[in-house]
């Protein structure tokens, strides 16, 4: 394979768009949740009438529903439902840790038929809450446990594979050699993603012969940089700041909104003559931030809102089952973004070695280890 350091970056021009999220109310601690009616309206309305007595909940942790990222993919999944089967839907946003029990008592007395909890924060207050609470099902967003009891589904992600091709990408695409990423909390589903980041840029220098180097993370010793919490933008801009002027041309934050603070970091970096690109996390950055699209070199993309409304779907049909859905490369639960602004700087050779590589991965060829990934 070919040593592509030297890639040249196109910067596309991209008219700036406009992200419309709805406002979303605020359930109080231990308040009652807002609601909203399925629309009946349009085909299958039949179907709908019949399912308007079902009542679909989430509980988003302290990101919030507008974080851009697991919080807010989650809630598109909830909102696809409640489009396609014409169903109530209740959410609550929590605005700190001590929220997420009083936030799940109130979904229980609403009597939501399924809550949908997201984040690995989340995980113990839901698993006191369903164990306490047989008679209703929850489906939770990036976390498993033995314990969890039958009416709790996991839905997990082993991001870890998606994240080696975006790792062999940024190592093909840097020109200053050095590469970063940071998170926001030291949690496995943060390190899951620098896991097969680091990974990614190891197996692209073995194969190349080269000698990327990258910020923020050691695989082996599984130490690194981390915020401390998934609202603090401002560290995050610092962070990335730094990293840039350690020679870091391509940052991976793994963090949600704080990766904000990557965004504007970036941005100030590269009206001061540098040239400095991101890798996203979650969901595909080019869309979630649109001010910014010329920044994403790619993301590393779940497949949340799909499998939110799957298990939804199936609750409503009366298939919930508590077995944990694992999304890999190969049922297309993780997958890389496309390289949209970068499309025509990327290589063609780059492109290629990357399909080799994710088909590698599927076929079981390609090892991509993480403490963190998911049992299959």
């Amino acid at each position: 394979m070919k040593n592509i350091l030297s890639a040249t970056r196109r910067r596309a021009s991209v008219g700036a768009a406009v992200l419309s999220v709805s406002a979303l109310l605020l359930a109080g601690c231990g308040e009652a949740p807002q609601s909203s009616e399925g629309n009946g309206n349009g085909g299958g309305g039949e179907t709908k009438a019949a399912n308007s007595d079902y009542l679909g909940c989430i509980v988003s942790d302290s990101g919030g529903f507008d974080d851009q990222s697991f919080n807010q993919s989650s809630y598109e999944g909830l909102k696809a439902a409640q489009e396609e089967l014409g169903i109530k839907i209740q959410e609550a946003e929590s605005q700190a840790p001590t929220d997420f029990e009083p936030n799940l008592n109130s979904m229980v007395q609403s009597g939501c038929d399924l809550t949908v909890t997201v984040g690995f924060l989340l995980g113990d207050a839901t698993k006191k809450i369903a164990k306490q609470n047989p008679e209703q099902n929850f489906a939770i967003v990036d976390f498993n446990d033995p314990e969890f009891t039958d009416n709790v589904k996991p839905l997990v992600y082993d991001t870890a594979q998606a994240a080696f091709l975006a790792g062999y990408l940024a190592a093909g695409m840097t020109e200053t050699g050095t590469v970063a990423t940071y998170g926001g909390v030291k949690i496995p589903t943060v390190t899951i993603f620098m896991d097969g980041f680091d990974a990614g840029i190891d197996y692209y220098n073995k194969q190349n012969n080269a000698d990327v180097n990258l910020l923020g993370w050691d695989r082996k010793s599984q130490e690194g940089t981390f915020i401390g919490d998934f609202e603090n933008q401002s560290a995050g801009k610092t962070n990335t700041a730094n990293f840039i002027n350690e020679g870091a041309d391509i940052i991976l934050p793994v963090a949600g909104p704080v990766g904000l603070g990557t965004v504007d970091a970036v941005k100030e970096a590269n009206k001061s003559g540098k040239d400095a690109s991101i890798v996203w996390v979650d969901s595909d950055g080019y869309k979630a931030v649109p001010e910014a699209q010329d920044l994403f070199l790619t993301s590393v993309m779940k497949g949340i809102t799909k499998s939110v409304k799957d298990v939804i779907t199936a609750d409503v049909n009366g298939k919930f089952n508590s077995q944990p859905y694992v999304g890999t490369l190969e049922n297309g639960g993780v997958s890389i973004a496309p390289y949209h602004s970068y499309a025509d700087d990327v290589p063609k050779e780059l492109k290629s070695e990357i399909e080799d590589i994710k088909a590698g991965i599927i076929a079981g060829e390609i090892d991509v280890q993480s403490d963190a990934s998911p049992e299959q």
